[in-house]
């Protein structure tokens, strides 16, 4: 078992959760279960191991940024299906209430 103790009851009140008691009992037995997981880890000769935040090497696939030229204003607002005032204008989204 790990030496530290998670209250399950105070963590469900800070995450405004209502649990039953049995709820409460098998969180309780799986968060030490965890803890004491994680405590087996600690056992672990990690001197020569090499700290990563990957299991495997990352390399960035990220193309060039490079500006091009885009499509005149005047030319947009053309063919745009809407506008109004040289802007263009899109259905509302926002639901009232």
């Amino acid at each position: 078992m790990a030496t530290d103790h998670i209250d399950v009851t105070y963590v469900a009140n800070l995450a405004r959760l209502e649990l039953t008691q049995d709820e409460t009992t098998t969180f309780q037995r799986q968060i030490e279960d965890i803890l004491g997981y994680i405590e087996k880890l600690n056992e672990l000769d990690t001197e020569n191991v090499e700290p990563t935040d990957h299991v495997a090497r990352v390399y960035d696939r990220v193309r060039e940024d490079i500006a091009k030229p885009s499509i005149d204003r005047d030319d947009f607002l053309n063919i745009a299906p809407d506008t109004i005032n040289d802007q263009l204008r899109v259905p509302k989204v926002i639901e009232e209430m």
